[in-house]
């Protein structure tokens, strides 16, 4: 790929997927015919630099791949130099450049999955489709955790459809190779069949006392109404009672910290936004639950998608932000239809767009899909994905909330963080704070996996027992791959608690392991991952985690000193000098699964 143009001409599915997204090109700077305007004036066509990653999507979802000359095509629309596009486009999983059946099948072999045999999967679809690359690829994680193993086949067309196995068997991979029934194109932009109903992801729906999932097996997650008459939009509008200053002071008192592992003062990140000079301010709801083990945040989103638009809208009114960004998941497809509908219909009933409940407020929200980026889950790597770069974290200061997407200030929360924000005006901060729910995603060797809503300060204990536990638990992975394997079922889930204990709360990962893991395998597949995933943009993630994958692999075959003290050194290179946390903790699980669980000794 050149910086240069190099003729190459898109095809006509290719161009009409670009112009449906687009509108048609206005003059020949912009991919139209040229004209005599064109060459009297010149006038080059205004930067739609952030329209990159639809567009991308939009060829990706219709024909299956990216061809050069729609790549090309997609640069003379948005006036970005090839290379530059070139370099984007090739950063995401789920795009190829180089063309492949229309049908791909995406297998989960990460941790989860792994530890529920879908090793035997991968083998089964290997022997029927051939060596991976083409027609099927080996996935990280699908966040279907809870029913594993998983699989998810993409489908290009008109419209593109989704079919998700899970759990996935080998018996299945006949009806993998199938496609699923056509559309006539009426339908949504997404098809998704397969799946099972909210509640089976929930083994506590229905119960009395749940706060963040409680209408979730309940509620008709389609309809308005329902929502609306299980509660929903009171928060709302004691939001618009409060003002923006006094939803501020809610949250700071009720004490809601981030919910994505970081676990920084919500109220305070709300606060130094609203506080900005600049404008206009943006609101970006991170929903790109990458971190393999979790799926809290889908399960809500599908099961609950209106939750998140009032907790946005919410955000939004607190912070003086007139658009949002929800940034979710590619390999969420069921989640990405129940908030596009839900999005419209809020739109069309009036609580999305101008004067929302004759308030006065403005508020919009636009959906960017990410296309299998493991990094864009950073806070500012999610800014470049949406901006139309290549989606690598930046170096802070300046923080977020000062300079943010497109350079103005940001308030970014996941949506766990975000729907608490409705129990705490609904309920008060004091008493929210007294009983604090926290969702935990559990799954490997239970009887019931699933999310969980527990108080904090329960222990690891008392969430076993609500899963059950099946055979003999060796251990527990707390926080996913960058989070830390503990032996202590009585460590209180707190993030205190967890510190104390050399863990972490994290994402809300509950993986538990028995004696029939291979550790060295999962630990493996832990090292496979952050190499995989690593942006490549500082040296020491860079190399680190391919010298930590390398190290492995011979300490698998023969457990050798000075591969142990290699380790180390790698891991704690990464730890100190990593420009973003994929670096920074990629040494966690492997480092604890040797100090604790005695591998390789």
């Amino acid at each position: 790929m050149d910086l240069r143009f190099r003729g190459a001409e898109p095809s006509e599915e290719e161009r009409a997927a670009v112009d449906a997204l687009l509108g048609p090109p206005a003059s020949a700077w912009d991919g139209g015919s040229r004209t005599e305007a064109d060459l009297r004036f010149a006038a080059r066509a205004e930067a739609a630099r952030d329209q990159l990653l639809p567009a991308l999507h939009a060829v990706n979802d219709q024909v299956g791949w990216i061809s050069e000359g729609a790549l090309e095509y997609i640069c003379r629309r948005l006036t970005i130099p090839p290379a530059e596009a070139y370099g984007v486009a090739t950063f995401y999983a789920l795009f190829s450049m180089k063309e492949r059946p229309k049908r791909v099948l995406h297998v989960c072999t990460d941790l989860a999955c792994q530890a529920k045999g879908a090793e035997s999967v991968r083998k089964r679809v290997e022997d029927h489709f051939g060596p991976a690359g083409t027609s099927w690829h080996e996935s990280p994680c699908l966040g279907m955790c809870e029913r594993a193993p998983a699989a998810l086949a993409l489908e290009a067309g008109t419209p593109p459809v989704a079919q998700v196995y899970a759990p996935a068997t080998p018996d299945t991979i006949t009806t993998m190779a199938e496609a699923p029934p056509s559309s006539n194109g009426s339908t949504p932009s997404v098809k998704v069949t397969g799946e099972t109903p909210e509640r089976a992801a929930v083994p506590q729906a229905g119960q009395d006392g749940l706060l963040l999932l409680r209408r979730i097996g309940a509620v008709d997650p389609a309809s308005l109404d329902d929502y609306r008459a299980a509660g929903g939009y009171t928060a709302l509008r004691r939001a618009f009672d409060l003002g923006p200053s006094g939803v501020i002071r809610e949250v700071l008192e009720s004490g809601l910290v981030g919910r994505g592992g970081a676990a920084f003062p919500t109220g305070r990140k709300w606060d130094a936004t609203a506080r900005q000079p600049d404008h206009p301010h943006y609101l970006v709801c991170n929903a790109d639950e990458s971190e393999p083990g979790t799926f809290k945040d889908r399960v809500v989103m599908e099961g609950d998608p209106y939750a998140l638009v009032e907790a946005m809208t919410i955000a939004a009114y607190a912070t003086g932000c007139a658009k949002g960004y929800l940034y979710i998941r590619g390999e969420y497809p069921r989640a990405v239809a129940r908030l596009q509908h839900a999005i419209a219909t809020a739109r069309a009933r009036g609580l999305l767009g101008d004067d929302i409940l004759g308030k006065g407020l403005s508020f919009d929200i636009e959906l960017r899909r990410g296309a299998g980026a493991y990094i864009c889950g950073e806070e500012t790597a999610i800014f470049n994905s949406i901006e139309g770069q290549r989606g690598e974290p930046r170096s802070k200061p300046p923080f977020p909330v000062e300079k943010g997407l497109f350079g103005k200030p940001t308030v970014v929360n996941n949506v766990e963080t975000l729907v608490n924000v409705l129990p705490i005006l609904e309920r008060g901060a004091q008493a929210y704070a007294a009983a604090e729910p926290k969702l935990f995603c559990v799954s490997g060797a239970v009887e019931r996996p699933g999310v969980y809503e527990l108080t904090f300060g329960a222990t690891l204990r008392e969430l076993l027992d609500l899963s059950g536990t099946t055979g003999t638990t060796r251990a527990v992975l707390l926080g996913g791959a960058a989070g830390a394997f503990v032996t202590d079922l009585d460590i209180p889930l707190t993030f205190e608690g967890t510190r104390a204990a050399g863990a972490t709360l994290g994402s809300g990962v509950v993986l538990v392991i028995d004696d029939g893991v291979d550790l060295k395998n999962l630990l493996l597949r832990i090292a496979e991952f952050f190499r995989d995933e690593s942006c490549g943009q500082c040296v020491p993630c860079r190399v680190g985690t391919v010298r930590q994958e390398e190290a492995l692999h011979r300490l698998s075959r023969r457990v050798d000193d000075d591969d142990l003290v290699l380790l180390r050194e790698v891991g704690q290179t990464m730890r100190d000098a990593s420009i973003c946390g994929l670096g920074q903790t990629a040494w966690n699980a492997v480092e604890s699964a040797i100090d604790r669980l005695g591998v390789f000794r």
